[in-house]
Order: structure tokens, then C-alpha cells, then sequence
């Protein structure tokens, strides 16, 4: 798509979605059934307000020799832009054919939603629910809501444009109501959901069809956030009042490490304040942080977003928390000429400083349960790449244990 936008002075082009791709193929499908003619393109609004006309990679009408029954497949190709992710490439299907509405079982884990005239299921590579605190209820396809209300938009505009007549004719014969079944199905999705959040999120079989404005913002954190978000309602709806929250690998590690696999444990990637501020929301009242020296070292000035490009201050935080203590100006200049924090650990040990880290810790502390207003009781773990423990808050391994427990 010819949308851009500018990011640090840099020109990136948009993408859409997996709602998006999913809309235009089930209006494709619906077309090609209704009208026994192929398309190269279809057009589709979306919520952001972005008129889109996506190429239609393949297409086939047949005719099920069995029963006599036409019916359309289609696909259309996933373009994240310049926003590179699992699934850009990806190519996505559509099947539609006439059913009759009496028949349609409701209660099959792969029934979706239905519309005025047409139903909508799931196929091979779109992923089933099974956890609570998603958009979507346990046992049903990933199919969020805003493409649901895409795709009903879309497919309700080709029927009734169509004329009541078409529906007329396929009622006509046995007074039975007929409506069109679509079926959305990815062949590589089972293969390509492995390279993102959805096996965290427990959705199994495939990928998530989603989007709330059916375009990919370039260089967005609004995505990566949702998911992290997601992951940590979920948890909540399991009924857990305390959390265990890491960076990443190395804090999953971490914990790992010390009290073996545990549920509680949810990326945070480098947003802190945010995921801090999420936690509070959903009303849990227990946090346990656990991190890399190198990450954590930034919470305890106050930074909640620990991306090098927001904020990067890691040698100037440690030297201000050192001199405190009393290291000679010598000391300080080892550390300020240190290129990673890895590398000033070692020199602060060597001098006899390893304190310090344990006031970083409670620091980390301080200002993480005064990002929450003093609502939610957190402790801290900061450690080393090999996870050995550099510091700790006061408390932070009696709440450790609890999780052990």
C-alpha cells in the first residue's frame, strides 16, 4: 500500500493486517461465489479511516461433484509494510459456498460468527483459544473483534448489493434457508504462529486475525505493548493477585533458575512503566521484578522505558550511586570509561563496592511502587548475564518464595 509515514525523519511505508487480509479475502470469496466471476483485487474500508484495494494473489470457483455445489476459494498475501513481522508474507484464504442454515453447528470449536445471510468458521492456521483474557472466549477461533466487524461489514455490503434475489433463489426450492459459509484457513499458519506471542498467549493451531484499525503503523510499540498487556490480564483472570515481571529471556531464566517453570512470570520487554501501570489497573497487589543490572539500573533513576534510544545513562547512574558512598575519583573514571555494565560490575566488586547494587535495588523499589501510587508492594532482583544475584531489595526473597509456594 502507497501510505507513509515519518519516524525519526525516515520515510516508512504502512502495511495491514491480518484483519485486513481476512476481510478481502472473505469479500472476495462472497463475490466470486455470488457472481461465478474471478477478481484481481478487492477493496475494503478500514476502522483507521484507510481505503484499501489488495491484490488477489489466487482464485478458483468450482464445483463439488458430489453435490453439485459451487464454491469459491481465494487468497490474498499479508503486507506488514516496513513494520517486519512473523506473518507479513503470509498468504491468507478464503473458502465460500452456500450451506443451509439449519445445518450450521454453532458449537463446533472452529464456528467463529455470523451475519446477516452468511456464517463465518475457522480452517487449518488460524489459531484456537484456550486460556481466558483474551478478547475472544476459550474454545473459539483467534478471530478478534474489530476484523469480525470488518469482515460483517464487508460481506453484508456485497449481498445486499447482490439484490434479494439471489437469496430468493437459493430458498426457493425447499423452503429451507440457505446462507454462505466462509471459511478463513492459513496453510502455514500452525508453522509461522511458533515465531510469535500466540503459544504464550495459549492460542494453539495457528495465527491470531487481528488489528483494531486494520493498518500496520511502522516502527509502532502499540502492538508489542497490546500483546504483553494481554498476556498479563490473562493471568489475572486466572485469578492470580501477584505477579512475576522480566525484561525477557535472561529474567525468565532467572527465575527459572531458582523456582523452576512458574505461571506467574510476564515479559515486560522495555516497557516497565507501562506494564507497571497495566498491573494496576487489573488490581494485582504483589510484584516481583527481576532483571538485568544493565535494564534495572535505569529504573532506579526513574526511566520506565529502558530502550537505549529512549534513555541511556547506565555509567552516569552508577558513578552518581557510588560517589554517594564514597569512591574516589579514580574509581569513577574506570567506571565512566566501562562500555558495558557487565564490565563495571566487576571493577565495583574488585573495589570492594558490590553494596551498591543492593541500594539499586531499593531504589528500583522506590520507584516502581511510586509509579503505582504506593498501590501495589514490589521487590526487586538485579543480576549478572551468567544470572548470578548482583542485588536485592529487603524483602525480595521472602516474596520469591511465595511464588516457590
Amino acid at each position: 500500500m502507497e501510505e507513509f509515514v515519518y519516524i525519526d525523519g525516515k520515510k516508512y511505508r504502512r502495511g495491514y493486517t491480518t484483519g485486513s487480509c481476512a476481510t478481502a479475502v472473505s469479500k472476495a470469496a462472497v463475490y466470486m461465489l455470488l457472481t461465478n466471476e474471478k477478481i484481481d483485487t478487492v477493496n475494503i474500508d478500514t476502522p483507521k479511516g484507510i481505503y484499501l484495494s489488495i491484490p488477489v494473489v489466487s482464485s478458483e470457483i468450482k464445483k463439488n461433484e458430489d453435490t453439485g455445489e459451487i464454491y469459491s476459494i481465494c487468497s490474498v498475501e499479508k503486507d506488514g509494510g516496513d513494520d517486519i513481522d512473523a506473518t507479513n508474507g503470509i498468504e491468507i484464504f478464503a473458502k465460500a459456498t452456500w450451506v443451509y442454515e439449519d445445518e450450521i453447528d454453532k458449537s463446533e470449536k472452529n464456528f467463529s460468527f455470523e451475519g446477516d445471510g452468511f456464517c463465518v468458521f475457522s480452517g487449518d492456521g488460524v489459531g484456537i483459544i484456550t486460556k481466558k483474557g483474551l478478547s475472544v472466549e476459550p474454545g473459539r477461533p483467534a478471530i478478534n473483534p474489530v476484523p469480525q466487524k470488518m469482515i460483517a461489514k464487508e460481506v453484508e455490503s456485497i449481498l445486499k448489493a447482490s439484490g434479494e434475489n439471489v437469496l430468493n433463489d437459493k430458498n426457493s426450492l425447499d423452503n429451507r434457508k440457505k446462507v454462505i459459509k466462509i471459511t478463513i484457513f492459513i496453510p502455514k499458519g500452525e508453522e509461522v504462529a511458533n515465531k510469535t506471542f500466540n503459544p504464550r498467549l495459549g492460542i494453539v493451531g495457528g495465527i491470531s486475525i487481528i488489528g483494531t484499525s486494520g493498518i500496520v503503523e511502522p516502527m509502532s510499540d502499540d502492538g508489542w505493548k497490546k500483546s504483553l498487556s494481554i498476556e498479563l490480564n490473562m493471568k489475572k483472570e486466572l485469578g492470580m493477585d501477584k505477579i512475576i515481571l522480566v525484561p525477557g529471556n535472561h529474567g525468565e531464566s532467572f527465575i527459572s533458575d531458582r523456582i523452576g517453570e512458574n505461571s506467574s512470570v510476564v515479559r515486560t520487554s522495555n516497557f516497565l512503566g507501562y506494564m507497571l501501570m497495566e498491573a494496576k489497573r487489573m488490581g494485582f497487589k504483589k510484584i516481583l521484578l527481576a532483571g538485568h543490572i544493565g535494564k534495572f539500573i535505569k529504573l532506579s533513576a526513574g526511566i520506565f522505558n529502558t530502550h537505549s534510544k529512549v534513555a541511556d545513562a547506565r555509567n552516569e547512574i552508577l558513578i552518581a550511586n557510588l560517589a554517594l558512598m564514597g569512591a574516589s575519583t579514580e574509581l569513577v573514571r574506570k567506571i565512566d570509561s566501562c562500555l558495558t555494565t557487565e564490565e563495571a560490575t566487576d571493577i565495583v566488586y574488585e573495589n570492594g563496592f558490590g553494596e551498591v547494587f543492593d541500594i539499586i535495588c531499593e531504589k528500583c523499589k522506590k520507584r516502581a511502587e511510586m509509579h503505582v501510587d504506593n498501590e501495589i508492594e514490589i521487590e526487586v532482583f538485579i543480576f549478572k548475564m551468567d544470572k548470578t544475584v548482583l542485588g536485592k531489595s529487603k524483602n525480595a526473597e521472602e516474596m520469591l518464595d511465595s511464588f516457590r509456594k
